[in-house]
This record gives C-alpha cells, structure tokens and sequence, in this order.
C-alpha cells in the first residue's frame, strides 16, 4: 500500500504530460469556405461556396490542406471546379503564412502566401495578397469560412 501511495505523485507528473492536455491554436481544425472575394486591378468577384461548390480546408497543429469541387461532378465544362493543395503554416497573431508545397495548379506550388485572420465563435475570415511573379498572379483574396462541427 505504501508503494502505491509513494508512486501516486509519479503517476500524477505522468498523467499531466499526456499529449491530450496540449491545447490546439484557435485556427486548428475543418473549416468550410462560405465566400470568397478577389480584387485584382478594378475588378471583383464574389463567389458563393454555398450554392454550386463545395470547399473546405482543414487546418492542424503543423499543416494545411484545402480541398474543393462543382457539385456537377465536373460534367458541366462551364462549371467544372477542382481544387486541392496543402503544405505547413505558421500562425502568430494573427498572421496566418501558408507554405503551399503541393496544388493541382502546379505553378502555384514553393510560394508563400501571408494572411491577416480574424476568428469570431465559429467564423474565420482570412485576408491577404496572392502574389505569383512567374503567372502574373496579384490579387487581394477575402475568404470567409465557418467551422465545421462534428
């Protein structure tokens, strides 16, 4: 007995290590796009992700990953959306910097994109310049998402 009551304040140390106390960054998680908003030169466009498409980006501890698609499966060639990509992050503030290491839009891929974020309960907005010399890429994008609940 006395074993057990000498070890108790080694297995509470213990316990209090487990990885399930670390708490996660605010940005962690599912979130599902609602909005997006690019300016480039004088013109904007709005595109509704609730309606047509569907796209989603889950955000952990270390890594991003976005993925989205037409609700048409593709077959409607004026409609047809794919998108998918992914690489590591940083997040401090609220600077959000993803690294995309891998897009289907090859070109896209070894940038750097830095994003303002605001979380207000279960929206996050992201904002920020999309800039890729070598396409000619240079536009403001506003993302508006919502956390996905499981």
């Amino acid at each position: 007995m006395q074993s057990i009551v000498r070890s108790l304040p080694f297995l509470l140390i213990f316990a209090s290590c487990n990885s399930n106390n670390k708490t996660s960054s605010p940005i962690t998680g599912t979130w599902k796009l609602q909005t997006g908003t690019l300016i480039e030169k004088n013109d904007t466009t709005v595109t509704d992700y609730t309606q047509n498409k569907r796209f989603i980006k889950i955000i952990n501890d270390s890594h991003f990953a976005f993925m989205g698609h037409d609700l048409n499966k593709g077959k409607d060639s004026a409609t047809a959306f794919f998108s998918a990509g992914g690489g590591k992050y940083t997040f401090k503030d609220s600077t959000y910097t993803e690294f995309l290491e891998y897009c289907n839009a090859r070109d896209w891929e070894n940038n750097k994109f830095e994003f303002t974020v605001r979380i207000h309960n279960d929206t996050l907005i992201q904002q920020g310049i999309e800039k890729i010399e070598a396409t000619g890429v240079n536009r403001y994008n506003i993302e508006r998402y919502v956390r996905v609940k499981n």
